[in-house]
């Protein structure tokens, strides 16, 4: 019944710490060693996702930067969708931006991680796959290419930056959270449900057997696309009151996707 499992990383397959723990890693690969396609949907970069990828072992197509971009298990891009580079130049000024100063303003490109001062606090974020930034002046950035604006800081001051986002940009982009402390950014045509939609497609596989993982805003319609979607229960509680109906499953610090995979499949849990 189930063939494909579409998965969301932070605060859902991954550990508090953002690692991988073995029990998770065990349960995708006999899973997917018995045929069941992986599919990791993420806001993370693609280059960083790779890096988890490979720890896990397995082929999955890879949905990144919440659905902008989509890599075959070969790593080869069959779908992007890039910002429109005026609205990149603009997005990275310092009134846009808000807080006073105090939010870090990124880039997402195809093959780097560009941000506007050192913040090393992120890097705990990418343990496993050991992905970095590069610090550059983003007001000299020409604004092409870029899959993803991501804004970390304060939740009152990305408050703040979704005011001034919406108020300047309306409904021409889509604006999500990921986490409370990051505010991200892509072209109005992106989401991580409308790249699984097209994966989908690819593998010609109906909805209907897709299992989806989530817990925060930016996996509205990935859990709406899929034809059984689960929640985590610690996912944001702004997810929960837009998604009532979606099972809620254990926590992702218990390993609580893992469980519920074995529990779908009848895995013995050893």
């Amino acid at each position: 019944m189930y063939s494909v499992i579409a998965t969301d990383l932070d605060g859902t397959l991954l550990h508090s710490d953002h690692t991988l723990d073995p029990f998770t890693a065990d349960t995708i690969r006999t899973l997917a060693a018995r045929g069941v396609q992986i599919i990791i949907a993420t806001g993370r970069h693609y280059q960083d996702v790779a890096g988890i990828r490979d720890v896990l072992g397995v082929d999955a197509y890879l949905i990144t930067s919440n659905g902008a971009r989509v890599h075959a298990p070969g790593d080869e891009c069959i779908y992007s969708r890039n910002l429109d580079p005026a609205a990149v130049r603009r997005l990275v000024q310092p009134d846009l931006a808000g807080g006073s100063g105090r939010v870090i303003v990124n880039l997402f490109a195809d093959d780097a991680w560009l941000i506007d001062r050192h913040a090393p606090e992120l890097l705990v974020f990418h343990q496993d796959s050991g992905f970095k930034y590069e610090v550059m002046d983003l007001r000299e950035h020409d604004g092409q290419d870029i899959a993803k604006v991501l804004y970390v800081g304060d939740p009152a001051d990305l408050k703040e930056t979704a005011a001034n986002l919406e108020r300047e940009f309306g409904d021409s982009l889509y604006v999500t959270y990921s986490l409370p402390d990051c505010l991200e950014v892509m072209t109005s045509d992106v989401s991580k449900g409308r790249a699984l939609r097209f994966v989908l497609d690819r593998l010609d596989t109906d909805t209907a057997h897709c299992i989806a993982f989530g817990d925060n805003m930016n996996d509205i319609d990935l859990l709406k696309t899929a034809g059984h979607p689960f929640m985590m229960n610690n996912a944001n509680p702004d997810l929960i009151k837009r998604l009532p109906n979606v099972p809620r499953i254990g926590n992702n610090f218990d390993a609580g996707v893992a469980h519920q995979l074995r529990k779908l499949f009848d895995l013995k849990v050893d």
